[in-house]
């Protein structure tokens, strides 16, 4: 069974295991948003569909990711390829209006 960062345990950032702050550390593994976004934004996607999806992305990095994401309940395989489940979905709603502010931020760095 693939480990996940689970609330109530201990987490990277939290010894309590806060819910969010188990979000944050399941989210902050190299490529994980990242694949979340893409599946969210663009639909279901095979492996090898994903992997060009995310550019520079490892095969090994995004089996492990997938696997991780997959036991979250955030990712499903359903039979034609990789798609957010409704509970990913759900975050992909939270998340997105952080992508709009990111990108008001990377203007006002540029000045």
């Amino acid at each position: 069974m693939t480990k996940i960062p689970l609330p109530g345990t201990p987490v990277r950032g939290s010894k309590s295991g806060s819910p969010i702050m188990a979000l944050l550390d399941l989210l902050g593994r190299r490529w994980a948003m990242g694949v979340l976004w893409t599946l969210c934004d663009g639909g279901v996607a095979t492996f090898r569909q994903l992997q060009e999806r995310c550019e520079t992305i490892s095969p090994s990095v995004l089996n492990a990711r997938l696997k991780e994401l997959r036991a979250a309940g955030l990712v499903d395989h359903n039979g034609k390829g990789y798609v957010a489940t409704d509970l990913g979905q759900e975050l992909y709603t939270h998340l997105e209006p952080m992508g709009d502010w990111a990108k008001k931020w990377a203007l006002t760095l540029k000045d």
